[in-house]
């Protein structure tokens, strides 16, 4: 089951988890993100018909990020701005796609990830702060 993490009616996070399947294409991304997130499944002898991209410049207000997680464990929490607000546990195969408000990281186990976003990052893209307290830590499904 897809999980979408939110907090006053925003999208913080979008949780594909490695289990996941459906026929045909479904994006699971609003219009208006700038990254759009979506799984496709095709039967053998299925065509994508080819295709070019063209440049069509577009303004970017905040970076969104997708991660996929190869091997190992990470925890993931989320913030309305500094403050903190749950937990969510990735495992191998599972997908993020973190969307808005402020989110850091701890390796549970052994990690390999791969990480998709726009860029460079130019040095005024993030503001680090602390890390919640491991006692603080609140888990949601």
């Amino acid at each position: 089951m897809v999980r979408t993490v939110e907090h006053n009616g925003n999208i913080l996070a979008i949780i594909i988890p490695a289990d996941f399947s459906e026929d045909g294409v479904r994006f699971f991304t609003p219009d208006q993100f700038s990254q759009q997130l979506a799984f496709m499944k095709h039967p053998k002898g299925h065509e994508i018909q080819p295709h070019v991209h063209c440049p069509v410049p577009r303004e970017v207000q905040y970076i969104q990020e997708v991660l996929v997680i190869r091997r190992g464990k990470l925890r993931v929490d989320f913030y309305d701005g500094k403050e903190y607000l749950e937990s969510r546990k990735l495992g191998q195969g599972d997908v993020i796609l973190l969307a808005s408000g402020g989110h850091g990281f701890k390796v549970l186990e052994e990690l390999e990830m791969i990480e998709v976003k726009q860029g460079p990052y130019g040095g005024e893209d993030k503001v680090r702060f602390t890390s919640v307290c491991e006692d603080k830590i609140l888990f949601k499904d």
